[in-house]
């Protein structure tokens, strides 16, 4: 058994290297249209190319379009086979259409504008050439703010002195720095939408010729975080708290200047986000100095929904919520406890593939219904697919290795995957927070670990706004950038003033910042 185990351990290790990412089924199973893998066993000892040739005609992968086939006595035939739907090329008209046009007109030099006999040339049209894209490079300035000064001369040469008159300034973005709105918004952008660590910012920076330092960008990060952005994210958790349904994960985070904390020691990143069907999308991300369940319990304190998460038991201190488990990590168990080769398409593990593969080609036939519909009907499509998955898990017979645990997983978790019969508004699956962490997991690739707490808590709140704007549809840099232009001055004025017409789903910015 051990020996069973580690080798499907390599198994996945390879897979995860070097194999599909995908877990969809023309990728994991062999339908004839999977990639062959390269840790495969050879199909047989012969070595004699022509007879294995012969021997694995029938096994050929479909071909695509109209193939013409010889046989042996020199006939031609002609196999016609399903066709396959690709997009359209998008010609670079449509591609920049948001994008404004310069024209570049070459002409005659006016002194040669003369024809061999004297006579003028008269232009009688112009010809297209070709179009380019054009990118201009990054241009800097610094701008120096001044204000004049007013005095009232009359009453000084009467009274000795007078009072001076100045304008109302306009509030800086961070008191006693040069940090502008559009720096901080590239700064911003560039390392939590593009996963670009401060220190090769701070290379890019020195190429245009200012020395800007990784210290610094980090301290503008972590004070725009606190000063603008902790009130919205407070914001969204007030929202998110009342929705129907949320989904939550969790990944690790390393901080370094933890107190009371080895620097090697593991922090997370909690994660939340709203349903799939929900009106208001929200990303929300918590950073925590451990993976306990009570910080969970504490950030959804009020919410009383449908809790969707993976397995980890540490969302059932989360109280008077229902929880619901995912059939993507189910199916996931399937395929790590996969065999190589041929085995594998005849094994327990991919029948209980297949389970979970009809239960998602389900879900997507009852996309478009409403949630009272889809509840219905998976009552009535989805039920009995269950009812003859959990009888064919009961057959399965002292397991080991990584069907064990896969096993193990579908018992333990049954009462969670089976929550989605009842509740037509959740999904099946926890992708909606999967696909919301990703972009957190990227960038870590990157800038590896936070210094500080402070750090730490500033990318839980920048990221919880970005992913939030992401997912309602805005452009980025603009809504940013527009955050960082109003709200000084609104907080300048009225410390605790409204966001709410700043919110990512609100009326305003959809107009304004749509995406592209």
């Amino acid at each position: 058994e051990r020996i069973e185990e580690l080798t499907q351990m390599l198994l996945n290790m390879q897979r995860a290297r070097f194999g599909q990412r995908s877990e969809k089924s023309v990728y994991v199973l062999d339908d004839g249209t999977r990639q062959l893998s390269i840790f495969d066993p050879p199909q047989g000892e012969s070595t004699n190319v022509a007879t294995e040739n012969a021997d694995n005609q029938s096994q050929e992968p479909p071909l695509t379009g109209v193939a013409a086939r010889e046989d042996a006595s020199g006939d031609t035939g002609e196999i016609v086979v399903s066709g396959h739907k690709r997009k359209k090329k998008r010609i670079l008209e449509e591609l920049c259409a948001n994008l404004p046009v310069e024209e570049h007109v070459v002409d005659i030099p006016e002194a040669e504008q003369v024809s061999e006999t004297g006579s003028p040339l008269v232009c009688i049209g112009r010809e297209y050439i070709r179009t380019e894209l054009v990118m201009e490079r990054a241009k800097l300035k610094v701008v120096k703010h001044y204000r004049k000064v007013y005095a009232n001369r009359e009453w000084e040469m009467e009274y000795g002195d007078a009072d001076l008159y100045k304008p109302d300034m306009p509030a800086p973005l961070l008191k006693h720095s040069y940090v502008s709105p559009s720096v901080a918004t590239d700064v911003m952008v560039k390392k939590y939408a593009d996963g670009l660590p401060l220190y090769r910012q701070e290379q890019q920076w020195k190429r245009l010729g200012v020395p800007l330092k990784r210290g610094t960008m980090a301290n503008w990060m972590v004070q725009l975080s606190q000063r603008y952005f902790t009130r919205f994210r407070d914001r969204l958790r007030d929202e998110l708290v009342k929705q129907a349904v949320v989904h939550a994960d969790e990944t690790v985070l390393q901080v370094l200047k933890e107190p009371g904390k080895d620097p090697a020691s593991e922090s997370r990143m909690w994660v939340y986000a709203s349903s799939k069907r929900a009106d208001k999308q929200i990303r929300l991300f918590d950073y925590r100095d451990s993976r306990k369940g009570k910080c969970a319990k504490e950030f959804l304190t009020g919410f009383h929904g449908v809790l969707v998460t993976d397995g980890y038991s540490g969302y059932n201190k989360v109280p008077e919520v229902t929880r619901a488990g995912c059939w993507a990590h189910m199916r996931r168990k399937w395929h790590e406890a996969l065999p190589k080769g041929e085995a594998g398409q005849k094994s327990l593990t991919a029948q209980g593939y297949r389970f979970c593969n009809r239960l998602f080609a389900l879900e997507r036939k009852l996309e478009d219904l409403t949630d009272e519909e889809r509840r219905l009907q998976r009552q009535k499509q989805a039920k009995p697919i269950l009812d003859a998955y959990w009888a064919w898990v009961d057959t399965i017979r002292l397991p080991s290795g990584k069907l064990k645990d896969a096993v193990t997983y579908a018992l333990n978790q049954k009462e969670y995957l089976c929550t989605f019969l009842d509740h037509g508004e959740i999904e099946i699956s926890n992708n909606q927070v999967e696909n919301a962490i990703r972009p957190f997991v990227v960038g870590r690739k990157g800038w590896l670990f936070s210094d500080t707490p402070e750090g730490a808590e500033a990318s839980a709140v920048i990221f919880s706004l970005m992913e939030t704007a992401k997912a309602n549809g805005l452009r980025l840099e603009d809504y940013i950038l527009h955050l960082l232009s109003v709200l000084p001055e609104r907080f300048e004025a009225h410390p605790d003033a409204d966001i709410d017409d700043l919110l990512p789903w609100s009326e305003g910015m959809i107009a304004n910042f749509p995406t592209l």
